[in-house]
């Protein structure tokens, strides 16, 4: 299963990604996290260790110019990056990290290649038949412009009952619907009541496929740089029932 994980900044994509992750390892299955925000947290929020000495690989300015073979206003639009994996992916507790990042600002005529490796790296990462590949997403619809969800099977966005939330997953719907991706999905977060759920559904004109609650176990023990996975029963249960759907399917809210 490939899947992409979107949504306005502050509402939860990475936390739901991280215990997405943790649920699939749990069953036995091969996964590879890919935190693709240009504020990667995901490696922490999973508990993995040594990450204040990761560079993420939007970062990595001299290996970008390198693979695009970059010179003035011509790139190469295929650069090699079939030997990255290897030397950039991390791996413990039987999960596999990738700290991508995202190009966010870069010199004139720079960022279309260098976004061009990052995409022959992610294409390449999600032509793999045997692991299901998770990634978190920079906030906002930035990405969407440059096609590097398409590969993906499903493409969940997290929603909040509040109108910001709403107006960036509207945008997101919109500029989906022009790029003919079929499969997107919402999950709602941090929801008190069916008023909260009724809300988003009206809004969006689509019932979200799961429903996290508003828990404060999760702040708790992200505040105090804890595995989350730990922190809160009902929200590991919603993950539960919300992989299910995703591997049977039966997607529906």
């Amino acid at each position: 299963m490939k899947l992409a994980i979107g949504g306005k900044g502050g509402v939860g994509k990475t936390t739901i990604c991280a215990h997405i992750v943790k649920e699939l390892s749990g069953r036995g299955r091969s996964v590879l996290a890919i935190d693709a925000d240009p504020s990667p947290h995901l490696g922490r929020l999973l508990g993995f260790s040594g990450l204040d000495n990761i560079t993420p690989i939007a970062e990595m300015k001299d290996l970008l110019q390198e693979r695009s073979e970059r010179n003035g206003p011509f790139y190469k639009i295929n650069p090699k990056v079939d030997d990255l994996p290897e030397r950039f992916m991390l791996e413990e507790q039987g999960i596999k990290l990738m700290v991508l990042g995202s190009i966010q600002q870069a010199g004139v005529g720079c960022a279309c290649a260098d976004n061009a490796v990052l995409r022959s790296l992610l294409n390449l990462l999600l032509l793999s038949p045997n692991e299901d590949i998770i990634l978190d997403m920079e906030a906002g619809v930035e990405y969407l412009g440059r096609g590097t969800i398409v590969g993906v099977d499903y493409f969940l966005v997290v929603v909040q009952p509040y109108r910001g939330s709403i107006e960036t997953a509207l945008k997101i719907l919109k500029l989906s619907k022009e790029l003919k991706l079929s499969n997107v999905f919402f999950i709602a977060n941090q929801i008190d009541s069916k008023k909260d759920i009724d809300f988003i559904a009206n809004s969006l004109g689509h019932v979200p496929i799961a429903s996290y609650p508003d828990t404060r176990e999760i702040k708790i023990f992200e505040r105090d740089s804890k595995p989350i996975w730990f922190a809160s029963k009902d929200f590991r249960e919603v993950t539960k029932k919300l992989v299910d759907k995703l591997l049977s399917g039966d997607i529906s809210g």
